[in-house]
């Protein structure tokens, strides 16, 4: 008996435990919805903080070519001569298993000018739907490996599994799409806090709303950064 795409999925958790392995359940609703930009929750390698992002219909908007790239995402990584080295490894994965991915590797650096490394065209839609699209569901997953940084990192605590997730993209009726966050005290919060709602559904999935006023406004300024976020990890 063959094993289902999350069983593939944990199996190789269990051997390449500095990837991070994205499942998006829904590919058809990325382009139909117009999807600009599908990122990853955060992960952690080597005490540096990375995100997966894809671009449905390509960076350049081409439409024929789906982009992928690897993200170096931390706070640390600020100012002008920061650098980080390291081996990446960017793949979309047949559903039956980890054999004949389409991937792209190498040995890159991250600076302030670069920050965000992969492919424009890293694989073609015909391609895509040949090989790896099964029930709507694509496979992306990034391996980071002998991460040198210029600069002393913290908790370096070496990872013994990988991580994963799912992105589910559903359909959500009218009358199900509105959730109402009244603040009483708006006034009293503090400028770079964050606040947080009470759980509430979306269709099927449970999520948060995050409410953030920014460090860098002036004392007249009272506006907020609103984000809605959801998580459903694969183990």
């Amino acid at each position: 008996m063959s094993l289902t795409v999350e069983e593939n999925i944990k199996a190789q958790l269990e051997v390449r435990k500095n990837a991070h392995i994205m499942l998006v359940d829904g590919m058809s609703k990325l382009k139909t919805q117009k999807v600009m930009q599908v990122q990853s929750s955060v992960f952690n390698v080597s005490g540096l903080k990375w995100m997966l992002i894809v671009y449905p219909a390509g960076k350049d908007g081409t439409k024929e070519y789906l982009s992928f790239y690897l993200k170096i995402k931390d706070k640390k990584s600020l100012g002008p001569n920061w650098e980080v080295k390291c081996s990446f490894k960017l793949t979309i994965v047949p559903q039956n298993g980890f054999n004949r991915c389409h991937s792209i590797e190498g040995i890159e650096s991250y600076n302030a000018n670069q920050t965000i490394i992969g492919e424009d065209s890293f694989i073609s839609y015909e391609e895509l739907k040949k090989k790896y699209l099964v029930n709507d569901k694509v496979v992306f997953c990034a391996d980071v490996t002998d991460v040198q940084p210029n600069f002393p990192v913290t908790n370096t605590i070496p990872r013994t599994i990988g991580t994963a997730e799912r992105i589910t993209l559903t359909d959500v009726s009218k009358k199900d799409s509105r959730f109402t966050w009244k603040i009483t005290q708006f006034s009293s919060f503090d400028v770079g806090d964050y606040h947080f709602s009470n759980e509430f559904k979306l269709g099927q999935r449970r999520c948060q709303e995050t409410k953030n006023v920014p460090k860098r406004m002036r004392h007249w300024e009272r506006r907020l950064l609103v984000f809605v976020f959801d998580c459903e990890r694969l183990q």
